[in-house]
């Protein structure tokens, strides 16, 4: 059974900082690609960031230049590292793996980021 665990959410205050992390289990995560997505309220999901086996990266434009993903593969995990966060950055953050084999995309439970003054 795969299970994806993000963890780091919580309130900032604008142009503050947090980091995200989302630990794997039930695979060896190290050859597949992970991201980051997120929902705010009356809104579509979203991609944030993603990362490649490879990791190479991509982000959306609304966080190029804030926000950084790695990855901890020894240790099954991602991070979302968030700098010079704005409000419109409020919202639930999901991380995910996407395993090729099965043609699936695997989701976590989501941790909450609130950013208000």
């Amino acid at each position: 059974q795969v299970q994806l665990v993000e963890s780091g959410g919580g309130l900032v205050q604008p142009g503050g900082s947090l980091r995200l992390s989302c630990a794997a289990s039930g695979l060896s995560f190290s050859i597949y690609h992970r991201g980051w997505y997120r929902q705010a309220p009356g809104k579509q999901r979203e991609l944030v960031a993603t990362i490649t086996s490879a990791r190479n990266t991509h982000y959306a434009d609304s966080v190029k230049g804030r926000f950084t993903i790695s990855r901890d593969n020894a240790k099954n995990t991602v991070y979302l590292q968030m700098n010079s966060l704005k409000p419109e950055d409020t919202a639930v953050y999901y991380c995910n793996v996407a395993v090729r084999e099965n043609d699936t995309v695997y989701w976590g439970q989501g941790t909450q980021v609130t950013v208000s003054s």
